[in-house]
């Protein structure tokens, strides 16, 4: 048996099962919101309790999306689990914005951009009509919706993970395409561990783009 505590806004690693089936007991003092991964599906509930069994060899995660603390029990000891990602493993290293010329020399990034967004994390060069995104090995943007758009992701490179309202999709090939409609859960992983593996994603829109329309469910980068 192990045991974890997870603080409001905290999520566990994204890991792999082993060969035999886990159970993982959730609990709480008072009802909290919970969002889980197992296998391909993402779930979010308002719990007390709750248990989950993962089967052999699928990927689980539990994030903390309430107000308090929540406590997770493994029947098993989960440390030889492989960590698919994990959301917190920079999170004290020194944070410094990528230079964009770096990527503009070094991807061959077209002209016409008319705006640039660089974090520690990711670089988003802005078209009229697209986004190019970058997204660094090991690291994962926020769970989030939006309210006044939509968007149609196409990988260009990096097997991401992807969430997709309540569908988890895994190592997916390049020019495969996603649309995150209005309101519904998205983010995308980039699970390679090659420093030099970025995630490259191209992303359009409908409706009204603005930045401030991001509602981070979950954000472990902790960028505002």
């Amino acid at each position: 048996m192990l045991s974890e505590n997870l603080h409001a806004g905290r999520g566990s690693c994204l890991r792999r099962n082993s060969s035999r089936k886990l159970n993982i007991s959730i609990n709480s003092s008072h009802q909290n919101k919970i969002m889980t991964i197992n296998g391909n599906l993402l779930t979010t509930k308002i719990i007390q309790e709750l248990n989950m069994t993962v089967n052999p060899y699928d990927f689980y995660m539990i994030i903390n999306i309430g107000s308090i603390q929540t406590n997770v029990q493994y029947d098993q000891n989960i440390t030889g689990h492989e960590i698919i990602y994990d959301p917190y493993k920079y999170e004290d290293s020194e944070k410094n914005n990528f230079n964009p010329e770096i990527f503009i020399s070094k991807y061959q990034i077209p002209e016409g951009y008319i705006d640039i967004l660089s974090k520690w994390y990711s670089i988003k060069f802005t078209f009229p009509e697209y986004n190019l995104i970058f997204i660094r090995p090991e690291m994962g943007i926020s769970i989030q919706t939006h309210s006044q758009r939509s968007e149609t992701w196409e990988i260009l490179a990096g097997k991401p993970i992807v969430i997709n309202n309540n569908k988890v999709f895994y190592f997916v090939d390049n020019g495969a395409e996603f649309t995150n409609e209005k309101l519904k859960y998205h983010s995308i992983i980039n699970p390679n561990k090659n420093a030099e593996d970025f995630l490259i994603l191209k992303e359009k829109w409908s409706g009204y783009f603005d930045e401030d329309d991001i509602k981070r469910v979950f954000n472990p980068n902790h960028y505002n």
